[in-house]
């Protein structure tokens, strides 16, 4: 969590290290909950080791799987965090999960502390919105194989450590379309 922090450039080693007295480390069992759908998201997790899935409830009550989050990352129910309403997505540990906690009362505090705590958030919140349009432009511009070569040469580790079923939601489509693709695409 340190190197990631201190790759930002701009934060001292006396606001790397009070952040990290801040923070709670928890461990999370593969299959629970970051959190639930109708909670209220009043905390953000630096992922040490382990991976979540983010997902929703279409009208359907199909799970959709729209995010995947890694070690050396940040994970929270953004849209929660920042209005205080309840979320409508799950955070769910796909592994073991190591993560370190955050409460918002807590970076409220660093942000008013230090101008460099502004910047920061300044600087997660415009990474999140650029990760969020390029994942909508995939989904809208793209084919569902053109979808599955970016995983390929982007980040295949999904394609290691994720389930098919979680997978294709990801993708926007069935698993049933996502083997086809997976037999016509040599790896």
């Amino acid at each position: 969590m340190r190197n990631f922090l201190a790759a930002f450039g701009f934060l001292t080693e006396d606001e790397i290290d009070e952040f990290e007295k801040k923070g709670v480390a928890k461990t999370l069992k593969k299959g629970h909950f970051f959190i639930k759908e109708g909670q209220v998201c009043n905390e953000v997790g630096f992922i040490i080791s382990g991976l979540f899935r983010s997902f929703y409830h279409s009208s359907s009550e199909e799970e959709v799987t729209y995010c995947f989050s890694f070690s050396n990352s940040f994970v929270t129910a953004y849209s929660s965090f920042i209005t205080g309403n309840k979320t409508v997505e799950n955070i769910q540990a796909l592994t073991d999960v190591e993560i370190v906690t955050i409460s918002k009362e807590e970076i409220l505090k660093l942000e008013q502390s230090s101008a460099n705590w502004i910047k920061f958030s300044k600087v997660i919140a415009e990474q999140e919105y650029v990760k969020m349009e390029k994942r909508i432009f995939m989904l809208q511009k793209e084919t569902a194989e053109n979808r599955y070569r970016n995983l390929l040469t982007n980040h295949p580790e999904y394609l290691q450590l994720i389930p098919l079923n979680f997978l294709s939601s990801y993708l926007g489509i069935t698993q049933r379309h996502l083997s086809r693709i997976r037999k016509s695409i040599s790896y």
